[in-house]
């Protein structure tokens, strides 16, 4: 009688694979989503406002209080706020109060975005050259919560009026699709040009304009 076989061996249990090093990627993803916020927030100001981005000119300015990026004010724009300083809250940017002192630059931009923020470093710029004094800069920076655009105003330097538009209906208002917009505007809030796209990061070709606009308010532009 032959002796009984041995049990089969069992197979090596697998040898598992080597836990990813995400840290290798994490910059890439950083990155990716950022550009993927961007594209998203561009897409829902585009569905929102069908129609001509900005306020073409010998239009009015539409008005709104924004909280400042700077202030410890923390909420949504308001697009029916009294234009008076009676009912003005310091810690937000009204744009008729604005308009009804000086001539207005007013710029829309998304945070992040390389030649948005560039647009508000030029706006920074020329708002310290003398000659044009009788000029008002302000910017909102659109669909952007209040850290964001602090952390963008730290990180520039910008101490021109920043305001940020939470939930984005500044921007709807505006049908804001495209940054850099700008309005250049006559004291009173008629629109004399709008501006769009990366042309008028150039210092020189953004003065030139607002040359214009200044001179077009006549020697008592500053108010």
């Amino acid at each position: 009688m032959s002796a009984p076989e041995p049990p089969p061996t069992a197979p090596p249990a697998p040898t598992p694979p080597a836990p990813l090093d995400t840290r290798r990627y994490g910059w890439a993803v950083g990155a990716v989503a950022a550009v993927l916020v961007i594209a998203f927030l561009i897409y829902s100001l585009t569905a929102r406002h069908s129609g001509t981005e900005g306020v073409p000119a010998g239009g009015q300015l539409h008005g709104f209080a924004a909280p400042l990026a700077a202030s410890t004010l923390n909420g949504d724009a308001n697009l029916s706020p009294p234009c008076t300083l009676a009912h003005h809250d310091r810690r937000a940017l009204n744009v008729c109060l604005l308009a009804g002192r000086a001539p207005l630059v007013l710029a829309f931009f998304v945070t992040g975005s390389s030649p948005c923020e560039r647009e508000i470093d030029t706006m920074q710029a020329l708002a310290s050259r003398p000659a044009l004094r009788g000029i008002q800069f302000a910017a909102v920076a659109v669909g952007t919560s209040h850290a964001a655009a602090a952390k963008a105003v730290r990180a520039h330097g910008w101490t021109i009026p920043v305001a940020y538009d939470a939930d984005g209906a500044v921007g709807g208002l505006y049908g804001v699709s495209a940054c850099p917009l700008l309005e250049l505007a006559r004291r009173g809030g008629t629109v004399a040009q709008r501006l769009i796209g990366e042309h008028w990061t150039s210092a020189d070709a953004l003065a030139s304009e607002v040359t214009r606009l200044l001179a077009s308010q006549g020697a008592g532009a500053s108010g």
